[in-house]
């Protein structure tokens, strides 16, 4: 089978070429009708943690490591087969129906990179509970917000997480979330590590009294339809919208993943490293390693900082990784620290096949620096936290097609990905447009919002009927190939991480300084983007502009988190605005937007600083201040 067969089948005959993959699942109940109702698999029934774990144990690799955890900043390193990674969870959802939990309820995770994490969501998934994972590095704010929209029973989390050498309690912000937030939460359960003794008051249980005892429990068969988990994304009115998973399409999808674009099968060692908190973790640090029977690698750090920039290469070799997957973010940095790749030397490599990069645009020089290093295939791919799995790659597993640095390759199959301009009209090779989807979406995407279908009609299919809006822009190029060239929306990629201007804006525009302002992303050859600030004062505001944007980065990590990468604040007379007032955004974005610069410039060099002044005085935005960090 090749790729072309295999895409134009996905498209021509859908439910029979997705009856195809759903063969390759374990099923409780088999799907009759495959796509139904705009659901896929509507009658059949499955449990995800079961296929993950219970189906390797009964098939001859109870004794081989599903889970590998290092962890350098606590010196830590261990490991799980795939019968006690078994006996952990079972007895970790013995727990949970003890404690009342059932079918449907909600369970939020709040934890680092640590296996309890992972533990926890097998457990959910094994009852039947939908776990909804928060990034450990949000503020109590952001945490709040999703407590109430998911309405959880249960929270999970740690005492604290590491970030380089560094403590990060997690107890105050928990408290602090729980305060904030109106939904009430029956019971907190404390991972209680060495690096920070707290105090357990009523109601907070230590995850270790939580489990102890349990009897473990078998695995609740559910529909295919009910909901795995829920992850939320940033959404363009700043509140953010809960992607819903279900067990059977996501089950499916990342199987089928695995084979198709990671070429990957069991007993493979899959590394990628991001955390469990993104939708990458969920994809593909958990569910799609576990479920093909391959070993997944569960680092807790920073690659680049703990200790080394050479920790990339000691990974992959002490472990023997096959596949490995990360963000471009990560490898700019190790360039920046060892561009000849000196770290390399005593480390063998001979095991990997494949490096992924997602999450962002690869600049082209960090990419061939890749290619150039390694004298593997370096393979860029796109999908989103909505598609849970990559809308367009290579295909190694079936085809290894050529790639072209920049693109983000070929729609992967089920993926009927048009070009489309503002009346809806599909573009030709070479132009620019929205990056659509025809819809159906196939298995393993977001059927809704949580509890708010409108929402997700209103977000993603409104603005072109007939099809899933990605938010990105790009081009077909006459080959073929793919081009993905940045979000049209106030959406950001900050390191990979996806976040909102426009939460942001809300943030700055309570200062009583600020009349009224923009927050928009600029291009970082470290980070991709990072946001920065317009604002204009209103009259007789007594503040100087260094003490301003203190101010702001203050509030904007108290509500938002360090991930934001908010450093930058810019006075400036007036802002561009439509007859109806409003604010010009986009246009900022290009008068602003510093893309065209490779490494080594970044928002903190003073000659980029100056080139936007520059740009935006030229455009008219009359910029007063460009303040220093």
């Amino acid at each position: 089978m090749s790729y072309t067969e295999d895409f134009d089948r996905s498209l021509s005959d859908p439910e029979s070429f997705w009856r195809t993959q759903a063969a390759s699942v374990d099923w409780h109940t088999p799907p009759a009708a495959i796509f139904k109702d705009g659901r896929w698999f509507v009658d059949g029934e499955l449990n995800t943690s079961w296929l993950a774990l219970d189906f390797h144990v009964e098939n001859g690799r109870g004794d081989q490591d599903a889970l590998i955890y290092d962890s350098p900043v606590t010196g830590t390193k261990q490991r799980y087969t795939y019968r006690e990674l078994l006996e952990e969870v079972g007895r970790a959802a013995g727990a949970l129906q003890r404690s009342g939990l059932t079918q449907g309820d909600r369970v939020v995770i709040y934890m680092p990179m640590v296996p309890e994490a992972v533990i926890a969501m097998l457990a959910c998934a094994r009852v039947g509970a939908i776990h909804s994972l928060v990034f450990g590095g949000f503020a109590a704010p952001e945490l709040a917000s999703r407590i109430d929209d998911a309405e959880p029973r249960l929270l999970i989390t740690a005492s604290c997480g590491i970030e380089f050498d560094r403590v990060i309690p997690y107890k105050p912000l928990v408290d602090d979330a729980l305060e904030l937030a109106d939904h009430n939460v029956e019971h907190v359960i404390f991972l209680l590590r060495d690096q920070c003794e707290v105090s357990l008051s009523v109601n907070e249980t230590s995850w270790t009294d939580f489990v102890a005892d349990a009897d473990p429990v078998e695995a609740v068969p559910v529909a295919a339809t009910d909901p795995l988990y829920i992850l939320y994304t940033s959404g363009t009115t700043g509140k953010p919208k809960g992607v819903v998973r279900d067990h059977g399409g996501h089950a499916v999808a990342l199987r089928y993943s695995m084979s198709l674009v990671y070429g990957v099968g069991p007993g493979d060692v899959f590394w990628s490293a991001s955390d469990v908190g993104w939708v990458v973790g969920h994809s593909y640090i958990v569910y799609a390693p576990l479920l093909t029977g391959c070993t997944t690698v569960l680092f807790e750090g920073k690659p680049v900082r703990t200790p080394d920039a050479g920790t990339f290469w000691r990974i992959i070799s002490e472990y023997g990784v096959n596949v490995f997957f990360t963000a471009p973010t990560a490898f700019r940095a190790v360039r920046k620290e060892d561009p000849e790749a000196a770290m390399m030397k005593g480390h063998d490599l001979s095991s990997l096949r494949t490096l992924f990069l997602a999450g962002e645009r690869t600049d082209p020089s960090t990419y061939e620096w890749l290619v150039d290093i390694l004298g593997i295939p370096v393979v860029d791919h796109w999908w989103q936290t909505e598609t849970g799995w990559p809308i367009a790659a290579s295909p190694v597993g079936i085809e290894a097609l050529a790639m072209k640095s920049g693109s983000a390759n070929f729609p992967m199959p089920g993926f009927d990905v048009r070009i489309l301009d503002e009346n809806h009209i599909e573009q030709e090779a070479g132009s620019e447009g929205d990056v659509v989807i025809r819809l159906p979406l196939p298995p393993g995407c977001l059927p809704t919002v949580w509890r708010d279908h409108e929402r997700f009609e209103k977000s993603y299919l409104s603005i072109h009927p007939g099809y899933y809006h990605t938010g990105d822009g790009g081009y077909f190029d006459e080959d073929g190939y793919l081009f993905i060239m940045g979000r049209t929306d106030d959406v950001i990629n900050v390191a990979g991480h996806r976040l909102s201007t426009g939460e942001m804006e809300e943030i700055v525009a309570a200062h009583p300084a600020v009349a009224e302002c923009a927050v928009i992303g600029i291009g970082d050859s470290d980070k991709g983007q990072v946001p920065v600030g317009l604002m204009v004062l209103k009259d007789g505001a007594n503040i100087d502009a260094r003490s301003l944007q203190s101010e702001l980065v203050a509030a904007v990590r108290a509500h938002v988190g360090g991930i934001a990468n908010f450093k930058r604040a810019v006075v400036v007379q007036r802002l561009p605005k439509t007859r109806s007032g409003k604010i010009l955004r986009q246009v900022i974005r290009k008068i602003a937007d510093n893309q065209a610069y490779d490494p080594p410039a970044t928002i903190d060099d003073p000659a980029i600083l100056e080139e936007i002044k520059d740009r935006l005085v030229d455009e008219g935005v009359g910029l007063v201040a460009l303040s220093p960090e």
